[in-house]
Formats: structure tokens, C-alpha cells, sequence
């Protein structure tokens, strides 16, 4: 079992950057596929973006593609998410998510076991 931290959520403005972190308990970390999902107020979580064990592959939202960043430092047993450009639509709170079961990265959030707790991003017009 893995338990999730998410850290650097925070109040941007519109066309400002942030860079998320969620730590990862337990000596197991790069045997999970890891991904990013958020939830704005009123709406239904939705996936962000997801990177494979080793790191060598991502898949992205199209809403966020070209403008975030997931990557994952099985050293450290971390995983992050950069941000840049944002916009007011991506404000939200934003989940850690992992799962053992997938065979590759994937979306169906259905698929992921472990999460944490979230952080809020606010991004200001």
C-alpha cells in the first residue's frame, strides 16, 4: 500500500505557473503508474495527466496538453505536475492518484486505488 502527499497548490494568476509534488510512501514507488487528476467545484473529477513506472511515457488531457508537465523521480518517490500558462478553467483541486493494477497509463480513474488528499490551485483573472 502507498500513501500520497500532494504539495504546491496555491493562488496564480492568469498566465502563471505552478509546480505540484505528491510524495509517495514506501519503498514500492516505481512500481506504480502514477497520475494527476482535479476537480473544479460543481463538476466531476477528471483525469490530468499520467506518466508510466519508469517514467518514459505521459498522456495528457487534451485540455492541458502543451501546457503541463508530468514527471516522476522514483529516487525521491515523487511525481510531479508543472503548470504553466494557466487559465481560470484550470483552477481546481488537484489529486495524486495511483494504481498497481493498470497494465500501461491510462485515464479510467476507476483503475486507481491509492489518492491523496488534494491541493487547491486558484488561478485569478
Amino acid at each position: 500500500q502507498v500513501q500520497l502527499a500532494e504539495s504546491g497548490g496555491g493562488l496564480v494568476q492568469v498566465g502563471g505557473s505552478l509546480r505540484l509534488s505528491c510524495a509517495a510512501s514506501g519503498r514500492t514507488f516505481n512500481t506504480y503508474i502514477m497520475a494527476w487528476f482535479r476537480q473544479a467545484p460543481g463538476k466531476e473529477r477528471e483525469f490530468v495527466a499520467a506518466i508510466s513506472r519508469g517514467g518514459t511515457m505521459t498522456y495528457y488531457a487534451d485540455s492541458v496538453k502543451d501546457r503541463f508537465t508530468i514527471s516522476r523521480d522514483n529516487a525521491k518517490n515523487t511525481v510531479y505536475l508543472q503548470m504553466n500558462s494557466l487559465k481560470p478553467e484550470d483552477t481546481a483541486v488537484y489529486y495524486c492518484a495511483a494504481t498497481l493494477r493498470a497494465p500501461t497509463i491510462t485515464q479510467i480513474m476507476s483503475l486507481y486505488d491509492y489518492w491523496g488528499q488534494g491541493t487547491q490551485v486558484t488561478v485569478s483573472s
